[in-house]
């Protein structure tokens, strides 16, 4: 999945924005029955489809799993905190971040945190190597802090399409 995209090389209409409602909600919906909804025919959802695809406006398509159904119990919210602000170090621990496939978001932020990160592991062992690994002996990180989630209240990918 892209996380940054050229999606201003394309301008949506009403018929591209609803065609984005509908499938944000449900991927898998057929091209007919989106046709049928927004007042056009398939051949041309499909081809908007493609076109939002090929922009970037559409990031990926993928399956939302259920943590829970993979075992993984631990959601973390870590509050990371750079040696310094250095372009070379941003950039070196986007990267960082970035392949680590237990760290689901991860946002380069202001406000006297460097970046939020979301993580989800199997247990507190997992994650305490995971720190010990991303954080602890990093040379890019001054100290970080961890909030364990409860309970999950709302997790979703979903935009407010206007």
């Amino acid at each position: 999945m892209r996380v940054s995209s050229p999606h201003a090389n394309r301008s949506l209409d009403d018929f591209d924005r609803a065609i984005l409602r509908i499938i944000q909600s449900d991927n898998k919906t057929p091209q007919r029955r989106i046709a049928d909804a927004v007042n056009l025919s398939a051949a041309a959802v499909q081809r908007r489809i493609a076109a939002m695809e090929a922009a970037g406006v559409i990031e990926a398509n993928v399956a939302v799993i259920a943590p829970e159904a993979l075992s993984l119990a631990i959601t973390a919210i870590v509050e990371v905190h750079l040696l310094d602000e250095r372009a070379a170090t941003v950039d070196a621990a986007k990267a960082l971040f970035a392949a680590e496939p237990t760290v689901q978001q991860a946002y380069y932020a202001t406000g006297g945190v460097s970046f939020v990160l979301i993580i989800v592991c199997r247990d507190m062992r997992e994650y305490e190597a995971l720190t010990r690994r991303l954080f602890s002996e990093s040379d890019l990180v001054d100290h970080f802090r961890t909030l364990i989630a409860l309970d999950r209240v709302k997790a979703g990918s979903a935009l407010l399409i206007s």
